[in-house]
């Protein structure tokens, strides 16, 4: 590989000054093992590519108006010796050099982007359709569809929590103690229930039956008194009246005391 010349003039004057470095540089160079001189080998295909990446950028450069395609067929040309490459190399620095440097073009992106994926004209990546799939779609599609649920939601929480007054801390109140005992003792006394209201609404229609019969008793015994009084020519004796009014205290005795017979057997 050669050098260029500033890089060449330096160790030459070194040489000339320093006698010692002379005696180095005059001495045999040592031998070098095999993983080196592979590892030298790769060095050296390294800087062949990378002078040959150069190349090619300097060439696309100097050409910008031409094709990708032309870009991409000058890249795929027949590599040169190592010693052509690296001379080219040089030479072409050199001159870019010495050469001011060209101002940038307006489209930087057709010049670095070989536009299969890339539209410079929209200056977005390429979507294989001009208009997008949604634009002629009827019905609502299911992103649509779950914003609108979202929305819905977030309405109906803001409702719920404007019209959630809180839990009032003063009507809380504690179980009872034997809260549990009285729920059990609920479910045996069901049945119990059932024969009391039974028993009650018996005995409301005995009072009933009752309360008939002694009322139809008193209007037959009016009626016979009634009788008995037009039969005499309508004239009634002290003694008679007198009675009636006992038979009628009577009665009302009877009744009041049934009544409190009921009353009583009720309470029991």
């Amino acid at each position: 590989m050669e050098f260029a010349p500033q890089q060449q003039q330096q160790p030459q004057q070194e040489f000339n000054k320093n006698p010692r470095f002379r005696q180095t540089l005059s001495r045999t160079p040592p031998t070098i093992p095999p993983h080196m001189s592979s590892h030298a080998t790769l060095s050296a295909a390294a800087d062949d590519r990378k002078a040959r990446l150069a190349k090619l950028k300097s060439l696309k450069r100097k050409q910008p108006g031409e094709d990708h395609d032309n870009d991409g067929g000058d890249g795929a040309a027949p590599s040169h010796d190592h010693n052509d490459d690296s001379t080219t190399n040089n030479n072409n620095n050199d001159n870019n050099g010495d050469a001011p440097p060209s101002p940038p073009s307006n489209d930087v992106a057709r010049l670095h982007l070989s536009g299969r994926n890339y539209d410079a004209a929209a200056r977005g990546p390429k979507l294989g359709f001009e208009a997008p799939p949604t634009l002629g779609l009827e019905t609502a599609t299911l992103e649509e569809q779950a914003a609108s649920l979202e929305e819905a939601s977030r309405r109906q929480a803001a409702a719920d929590a404007a019209d959630d007054k809180g839990i009032d801390l003063f009507k809380l109140q504690p179980k009872k103690p034997n809260w549990d005992l009285k729920r059990e003792l609920g479910r045996k006394l069901e049945v119990l229930n059932v024969r009391t209201d039974n028993a009650i609404a018996r005995l409301v229609r005995e009072r009933l039956a009752a309360k008939k019969a002694a009322a139809s008793s008193s209007q037959s015994q009016s009626q016979s008194s009634e009788k008995a009084a037009a039969g005499s020519g309508d004239l009634l004796d002290g003694a008679a009246l007198v009675e009636g009014m006992r038979l009628r205290e009577k009665e009302e005795e009877e009744e009041t005391r049934r009544e409190r017979e009921l009353e009583e057997a009720d309470l029991a």
